[in-house]
Parts: C-alpha cells; structure tokens; sequence
C-alpha cells in the first residue's frame, strides 16, 4: 500500500484544498499535521510525500513559533531523502531557508488576483512545462528569499524574481497560491488585505492552472 503523504498547516484556515482534491481523486491517503495546535510530524520514513502550506509568520520566526527550525530540519531531510515536496508561500520559504538561504522582506506586499511568468528552465520542467507562459495565481505574501545553491528558477513576477524553483528531482517551491478554488474565496475575504480578494472568474482560472501544475507534480513523484 503507498505511504500517506503529510501535509502540514500553521494557521486553521490554510488548508490542503486542491492539492487534498487532487491526492484523494488518485487514492493517495494523506494525513494533516497543524503546527499551530501541536508540533508533532511524522518520520520520514512512514510517507510517500510532503506538503507544507502557507501561514502569516516568516520563516524564520523562531521565537514566536518554535515549531520552526524543527520543520526546516524535517523538510531538509525529506528532501535529501528523494521524497516529493511542495512548499507553497511560507512552505516554499521554509523550503529556501532549510537549504540555507536567508528570508527578507520584499520590496512590497504582492496581494490578490495576477500572474507569474514561466522561466526559460520552466518550460521545459516537468511540472511547470505544460502549464503556459504566463499563469494565473493567488499572490499574498511579503517576504522573499534567495534561490538556495544548485536550486533552479521556474517563474517569476514583475516585483518577486523568485516565485518558483525546484531542488534536484522532485522539491519543489511555489511563492504564490494555485491551490485555492472559489470555494476559499470566503476564507480569502476574511484574512486578505481589503479590496485584494480575487474574482470569482480569476479564482477558476487559477484552479485550472492549479489542477495542471499539481498534478504534474503529482505525476512526477510517483514516477
């Protein structure tokens, strides 16, 4: 039987959304791990994958959320592993930092409806090749990273060079959001900055996007 996947979460209302649609339609199991009410994880021996979701807090922010440097060793060594990892917004800053990289502010809050553009590399990558140029996202974050040593860069936007990237097979770092769906627009009202929540019709261009990107990653790591 294949090993659950973890997904793991630091605030209730960022969930797995359509990666968790996507891993149940292939009959993958998953278990959710929320940092936020308690620190436990899995070894990395008793799954087949891991998913690490976004949240407010930076990457690292150790003294409020002590969590931290414990996930950024787990996501370490899940990678070394040759395990698949998706790390979207905060999880793809844990992804950079547990490789070394340092985390800073942005030049500005990127929030709302827009687009990425896909890198040279990123055409012809497995999970970002079929997706198209330009794709549109969720983008709500403020921070940024450097690409850690040996990573490649996969999309980019206008004010954050480094949107995307993968480390060796099958690590990969999304700093924007194609796992929400119109059914997380109420969640987006609630926790966005006012008047940065998306269409309706921008959040079903993003879910197309999502369900090709997703599960080309998901094709990939179980190849």
């Amino acid at each position: 039987m294949t090993k659950p996947w973890a997904i793991v979460e630091h605030v209730s209302f960022e969930g797995p959304a359509l990666v968790g649609t996507l891993l149940a339609e292939r009959g993958i199991r998953y278990t959710e791990y929320p940092t936020y009410r308690a620190s436990e994880l899995p070894a990395v021996h008793d799954i087949g994958g891991l998913v690490v979701m976004g949240g407010p807090m930076g990457a690292l922010d150790d003294v409020t959320h002590p969590q931290l440097p414990r996930e950024r060793n787990f996501i370490k060594k899940i990678v070394d592993a040759g395990l698949p990892m998706l790390g979207i917004c905060l999880g793809a800053q844990l992804l950079a930092a547990s490789f070394g990289s340092p985390i800073r502010r942005g030049p500005s809050p990127e929030n709302g409806a827009g687009t990425v553009t896909v890198s040279d590399d990123g055409t012809r990558d497995p999970v970002f090749g079929a997706v198209g140029a330009e794709v549109p996202v969720v983008h709500w974050h403020g921070d940024t990273f450097d690409l850690p040593d040996g990573a490649v860069r996969l999309a980019s936007s206008r004010l954050y060079e480094n949107q995307a990237f993968a480390i060796g097979r099958r690590a990969y770092g999304l700093q924007f959001h194609v796992e929400l769906t119109r059914e997380q627009l109420p969640v987006m009202q609630a926790h966005m900055p006012p008047g940065t929540t998306p269409s309706g019709e921008h959040m079903d261009a993003v879910e197309a996007a999502g369900r090709i990107m997703i599960g080309s990653f998901l094709d990939l790591a179980e190849s």
